[in-house]
């Protein structure tokens, strides 16, 4: 009877004990991928309040006190940065074309690129090069450059493909530029850096030779629409978008920018629609519905200005021509014109056939290009061009050279200066607004 009695006893404290262990908020946990979570100060943690006799909403309050400065910094981990990089007429490299600062490897080597819309893939003169200039990229002093081989998927986007039939060597193409130059390059890849941007694997030609006196002396970077593009090798880095600020040929300065990505553009922008070539996939066409001389319109055959995929012909915007070309018919009903309405003695001038002496300026018209959806009207400094001893002003476009681009419009980079031009390849438009960036 006693040994029953102590047995129940023992169990019951024993029970007990359990009960009260298994209810005991402060316990740690037996399985091993449990983790108790518990308020700083609560009753469970070692720490002591910071004001034992504070009431809790004090507590709380005290604790929040700290939450704008951790807001200010979850802030800066997620907060998106406008890039922008300084652009130059090319005088700085005594080139007509625009150029940026760009680094490429690691650690970054300085090239002054120029900036091809009309272009995809980026090309930079290599350390051995013949024929370039003294500025050349060294690959064997960057830590991450590698050439690639015909193996990768790169290589069957460069034009001018060579590979052997049998096994893999090193990616070669060679292209034209200019229309009488061309070079020899090793498809590479390295790290390139646009401001504060560095985009790894970035796939370009090491040129390797060059022929002819067109080719930009320390590299070129394509913002054309094709997939060696910066637009395209970016991927979701700036979304599709970029803009431009080009300055005046007459500043030495970086004092223009190219922005990339869609923060940091122009909210109210007048657009029109980007029209797509498959044939010419690079190119940006857009539609040229007509041209004004003052207040007369021009009278232009549709058929001259409109967009056939199939023949190339139509209207693109490019960063790397300089006076803009029309089809003959088109600049002698521009020429003709404007010369109506001088009404000056006119000479040529090198390619310009329109000059006249800089006092009828007062008089020069204006002339509008009409886009789908918008006009440009060119300020002066974009319609004329002054002789350098300052005794001529000319108009500044020409007609297409004979058999070159003699179905295509080219709107060139010096009617494009001084303005802000906005190049949206998803939403598929182009946008022009005036800026100042000289």
């Amino acid at each position: 009877m006693e040994l029953s009695f102590f047995l129940a006893t023992f169990l019951l404290i024993s029970l007990s004990t359990a009960s009260h262990l298994s209810f005991d908020p402060c316990s740690s946990s037996k399985s091993n991928s449990d983790l108790s979570v518990i308020p700083i100060y609560g009753k469970c943690s070692p720490f002591n309040s910071p004001k034992p006799s504070s009431s809790w909403a004090n507590t709380i309050l005290d604790m929040a006190s700290n939450d704008p400065k951790r807001l200010s910094y979850l802030s800066s981990l997620v907060a998106q940065k406008p890039t922008s990089v300084p652009i130059a007429p090319g005088q700085v490299i005594n080139i007509g074309n625009y150029v940026v600062r760009a680094k490429i490897g690691t650690p970054g080597q300085l090239m002054f690129m120029v900036v091809d819309t009309s272009n995809d893939a980026a090309w930079i003169p290599c350390a051995g090069c013949t024929g370039c200039s003294s500025t050349l990229f060294a690959p064997n002093t960057s830590s991450t450059y590698g050439s690639l081989d015909c193996s990768v998927p790169e290589c069957t986007h460069v034009s001018g493909l060579s590979c052997p039939a049998i096994g893999s060597g090193s990616c070669l193409f060679n292209r034209s530029y200019g229309g009488d130059s061309s070079f020899l390059a090793t498809l590479s890849r390295d790290t390139l850096s646009l401001g504060n941007d560095a985009i790894p694997n970035y796939a370009f030609g090491c040129v390797n030779a060059i022929s002819g006196k067109s080719i930009p002396p320390q590299g070129l970077l394509g913002l054309g629409r094709g997939s060696m593009s910066l637009l395209s090798q970016s991927g979701s880095l700036y979304s599709g978008v970029f803009s431009y600020c080009l300055p005046s040929f007459k500043s030495y300065y970086f004092s223009g920018s190219l922005k990339l990505g869609p923060l940091g553009q122009p909210k109210n922008i007048k657009t029109t629609p980007l029209l797509k070539n498959p044939h010419r996939p690079s190119l940006y066409y857009v539609n040229l519905t007509g041209v004004s001389v003052g207040r007369v319109s021009v009278p232009i055959a549709p058929e001259l200005l409109a967009f056939d995929p199939n023949t190339g012909s139509g209207t693109i915007i490019d960063s790397g021509t300089v006076i803009t070309r029309f089809v003959q018919p088109i600049y002698n009903a521009i020429r003709d014109e404007f010369k109506k309405q001088v009404t000056a003695p006119f000479s040529s001038l090198g390619a310009f056939d329109t000059c006249f002496a800089p006092t009828n300026e007062q008089v020069a018209p204006a002339i509008t290009f009409h886009f789908q959806g918008l006009d440009l009207k060119l300020p002066t400094e974009n319609t004329l061009i002054h002789s350098s001893s300052g005794s001529l002003a000319c108009l500044a476009m020409a007609p297409a050279p004979n058999n070159v681009n003699s179905v295509l419009n080219v709107i060139a980079n010096l009617q494009q200066q001084n303005l802000r031009i906005l190049f949206d390849t998803v939403n598929s438009h182009l946008g022009i607004a005036r800026e100042l960036c000289n």
